[in-house]
């Protein structure tokens, strides 16, 4: 495990300009590498048209009223589906994609060095050809992505060279959650995770959502989003941490009869109704892959911070931040 004591030489006000400038690079990086057209994204939608993200299913999102109408409103949980939406209604064509700033808030969070009451995210989204529905063509999309990553890192340890260190493998591995769960029968999915990135350094799982042969998922995922046989979750191992840290999950999107099965596996039926969901199993919406990238967390990994509270500006409680105050991070 690193001691992260250069990195923490930056001062508040030199984290936050490490902060744009990484997520500039980033974010230009990844739009002209996937070729997507940055678009504005809402903050909240009424959740009977389906849009919102039910992640794992469990987690409730925050709503309220809109004042002198009647419209109730949740706050996205994740633009997951409107992107996909939005390629439709804005006209887009195979192959061109779109990225957007994600913000939500989650109140079900446990929190910890890595996980916050916000999130923020790059969502994006880009249409696909239906033969594109190919773990092979998900590998060369994960293989691109990845690719930013790596320009990322050389360019921000040469902003900073006396302070940040090379922390990538040149290539990703790629593992599916079956094959993890083979590999480590005895740990648990962290377990699993934090073990197989302690091997490569980068690591791909495939296949999340479905139960494996020990009658578990490796991981939650809703059924209406991600086909959950062309999806996973993009790991690195964080040196400062000693831990993996998932920075992006993405997937090629359900089409009518991966959501269908899902939906049904899931009994989730019932949302076969909403204008979302009809729309998807009519074949009325484009054929997609996407995902999201957590801004907060490259930032964690880039600059090799241990909290992500360091990197942004969130609410903790008061033990949290003594623990804080005790190792020396400098929550924003």
């Amino acid at each position: 495990m690193r001691n992260n004591s250069n990195a923490k030489n930056f001062d508040v006000r030199e984290t936050q300009i490490a902060i744009k400038t990484l997520k500039d690079y980033f974010q230009r990086d990844l739009a002209n590498t996937l070729n997507l057209t940055r678009v504005s994204a809402p903050l909240f939608v009424r959740p009977e048209t389906g849009l919102n993200d039910n992640l794992s299913g469990v987690e409730k999102a925050v709503g309220f009223d809109i004042r002198k109408y009647d419209l109730h409103v949740e706050i996205v949980q994740s633009l997951a589906k409107w992107k996909r939406y939005a390629l439709e209604k804005y006209g887009f064509h195979e192959y061109e994609g779109i990225y957007a700033d994600m913000n939500a808030i989650r109140p079900d969070e446990e929190l910890d060095d890595i996980h916050s009451a916000y999130v923020d995210q790059w969502d994006w989204e880009k249409i696909i050809r239906r033969e594109d529905r190919t773990i092979e063509y998900l590998r060369y999309i994960v293989t691109e992505i990845y690719s930013v990553f790596k320009r990322t890192e050389t360019y921000i340890n040469s902003v900073y060279p006396y302070i940040l260190s090379r922390k990538l493998p040149d290539e990703i591995q790629f593992i599916t959650s079956q094959e993890l769960l083979d590999r480590y029968p005895n740990l648990s999915p962290k377990g699993r995770e934090n073990a197989i990135v302690g091997e490569f350094g980068a690591v791909f799982v495939a296949q999340i959502g479905s139960p494996l042969t020990n009658g578990d998922p490796h991981d939650g995922r809703s059924p209406d989003y991600d086909d959950w046989a062309l999806n996973g979750d993009l790991l690195f191992h964080n040196p400062v941490t000693g831990k993996a840290i998932e920075l992006s999950s993405m997937g090629i999107r359900v089409d009518e009869k991966s959501l269908a099965a899902q939906l049904e596996e899931a009994g989730a039926t019932d949302r076969r109704d909403m204008p979302y969901h009809r729309a998807v199993l009519e074949g009325r919406l484009p054929l997609t892959v996407g995902g999201g990238i957590g801004q907060s967390r490259i930032c964690m990994f880039f600059l090799e911070r241990r909290h992500i509270g360091e990197v942004q500006v969130s609410v903790w409680p008061d033990e949290l931040l003594d623990q804080a105050l005790i190792r020396g991070e400098k929550i924003l």
